[in-house]
């Protein structure tokens, strides 16, 4: 059996980070095109955000880098999650906002892109909309946006330990 400390190791650590966000991905292509749930603006946000980090994780994989590398794959992944937990953490605000504090809903991210300038459909989208204070599943008492949040928090520690490294 293999310790914990080699899975905190470079190419182990990446390779977990790679299949927890194609393990998330593939849990929300599931629950939208297998339950019906269709994603807001921010969850899909949200899915680039894991895209990203899992892109990210699987070029260091791939490319095995010395420290300095090391460090640059770990500033990428810590910014990505980052990001991932700023907008979960505006999808959970917007969930606890009395309904009559919740913004009017948006057109769907793709009939926004084909009527307006990138840069104005991305604001729209960062912002979130009534679609987005919608809880419409939950596990344990945690909705979606709440277990993005854990997970990106997640792997915002895991990129402060490639980052740290020596």
């Amino acid at each position: 059996m293999l310790s914990w400390r080699y899975w905190l190791q470079t190419r182990p650590l990446n390779g977990l980070i790679l299949l927890g966000c194609a393990l998330l991905l593939a849990i929300a292509l599931g629950l939208e095109h297998g339950l019906g749930l269709l994603p807001c603006n921010l969850c899909i946000l949200q899915r680039i955000a894991f895209a990203a980090i899992g892109m990210t994780a699987l070029l260091a994989l791939l490319h095995n880098p010395a420290r300095v590398g090391r460090k640059m794959y770990g500033l990428s992944m810590l910014i990505f999650a980052d990001l991932g937990i700023a907008l979960a953490g505006r999808q959970i605000w917007l969930q606890h906002l009395p309904p009559e504090q919740v913004p009017a809903c948006l057109p769907t991210i793709d009939y926004l892109v084909k009527v307006m300038p990138l840069n104005d459909v991305l604001l729209l989208a960062l912002k979130g909309d009534g679609n987005c204070a919608e809880v419409t599943w939950r596990l344990l008492g945690l909705s979606i946006a709440d277990w993005s949040l854990l997970a990106f928090v997640l792997f915002c520690g895991l990129a402060l330990v490639q980052l740290l490294r020596r």
